[in-house]
């Protein structure tokens, strides 16, 4: 990978190298994870790369076009194919989702009352709308969360898992027979609202989601690794999965050689079905630092970005004061939510070194980016190991990063 000198964009070389040896020493050696690459950019020019570990479990070495599963960073990919459908007047935020969704023209929220699905009784409130679905403010909900009778209906349909056992027909029709957990708009709850967005960004279009993926996103942006299945052509570029043990070497969940992820999904997972690598995130990133533009095309408009990278929790609360569920290792403090972007909104409250407007998200398997249109900077991390709430190796990661900055676009802080 051809990288320019980190002296050149504002950073002490010796002190991204600091970042190599961390990971080295922290999670290599120690066996806590198998695999890893990371890279940093500043102004869309890559500045540091690391790599370590195995493709493999058996051994297989480490390439630098590697295939991950990118779970959940699959979610701003459809959040931002959303918008581009919203740049059309396609659809509108504040549309109800039954505008294109009519089995869930009569979705409401679970009343209580006990007893299995179908459930009774239940309330109906304000519709749910499409900035519901890319704020996770909707009242679906995911079954890992594993709090609720409704995370228990979800488990029993296996939507968490729905990749090559169901349709996007199937999967509406499943999740429309399951309350929601609460009125729409009125609380935050981590959810499988980013698949229906990708249900929705089907039906708008007539293609599937991989499909229009590809042509509106991922050729514009040279992103020719990344889909919803392995191109049997690239089987050995895969990596293992693995699962965390405390206080145990991680356990082999997925053998890369033999993983369903040849096999055709039947559903296509906008909310965490992408197979993904380092580079190709890296131009994803750089897009949406560049405010949508990449190499004269553009992809999203800035304000459309600029809309999407704004705090969208009632009253401009963090999600400290909104979420009551499970989807990561970091602290949330001084961090809001956008359409499809965590969002630094008070720094100071992050307690770790950031910029105000930040944007963010992870993946289930350990992996994260972040964007800072301040500095500039953009990071892309991969890695193997479910789940992310394992370790704090993203806050490591950013500190890292930071504390190698030279020179800051904020300016001085006022007297």
């Amino acid at each position: 990978m051809e990288l320019g000198k980190p002296e050149d964009r504002g950073f002490d070389g010796a002190r991204l190298r600091r970042i190599d040896r961390f990971l080295d020493e922290t999670y290599l050696d120690s066996g806590r994870l198998k695999t890893m690459q990371l890279l940093v950019s500043r102004d869309g020019q890559p500045v540091h790369y690391y790599q370590g570990g195995n493709l493999r479990d058996d051994g297989t070495p480490m390439r630098e076009d590697a295939l991950f599963r990118i779970a959940s960073m699959t979610k701003p990919v459809t959040s931002i194919a959303f918008m581009q459908l919203v740049e059309q007047c396609k659809v509108a935020l504040e549309d109800p989702v039954s505008r294109v969704l009519p089995e869930f023209k009569t979705l409401g929220a679970y009343a209580g009352g006990g007893g299995d699905v179908p459930f009774a009784p239940t309330t109906r409130g304000k519709p749910m709308r499409f900035v519901d679905l890319m704020t996770h403010m909707s009242g679906l909900t995911y079954g890992f969360q594993n709090r609720t009778s409704v995370d228990a209906a979800y488990r029993a349909a296996k939507l968490d898992m729905a990749r090559g056992a169901i349709t996007s027909d199937e999967y509406i029709a499943t999740l429309a027979a399951i309350p929601l957990e609460f009125e729409p708009g009125s609380q935050w709850n981590y959810s499988v609202a980013t698949d229906v967005l990708g249900v929705c960004v089907e039906r708008l279009s007539g293609m599937t989601l991989g499909d229009y993926f590809r042509e509106h996103i991922f050729a514009p942006l040279g992103m020719e690794d990344t889909a919803f299945d392995v191109d049997p052509a690239k089987q050995d570029r895969l990596t293992d999965a693995y699962l965390y043990r405390p206080g145990q070497t991680p356990r082999l969940i997925d053998k890369a050689a033999e993983s369903r992820l040849m096999e055709k999904a039947t559903f296509h997972s906008g909310g965490g079905g992408l197979i993904s690598t380092l580079a190709d995130y890296d131009r994803f990133c750089t897009m949406l630092v560049n405010r949508g533009a990449y190499e004269g095309g553009q992809i999203v408009a800035p304000k459309t970005l600029d809309l999407m990278t704004a705090n969208h929790l009632p009253g401009g609360v963090d999600l400290t004061q909104m979420s009551k569920s499970m989807f990561s290792e970091a602290n949330n403090a001084g961090t809001g939510f956008g359409l499809g972007f965590a969002v630094v909104t008070e720094p100071a409250r992050t307690l770790i070194p950031t910029s105000k407007g930040e944007f963010y998200w992870g993946g289930v398997y350990s992996t994260a980016f972040f964007v800072d249109p301040v500095e500039r900077i953009t990071c892309v991390f991969m890695t193997q190991l479910y789940p992310s709430s394992a370790y704090p190796i993203r806050r490591q990661i950013k500190t890292l990063i930071y504390s190698a900055l030279t020179h800051s676009n904020a300016g001085a802080l006022p007297a």
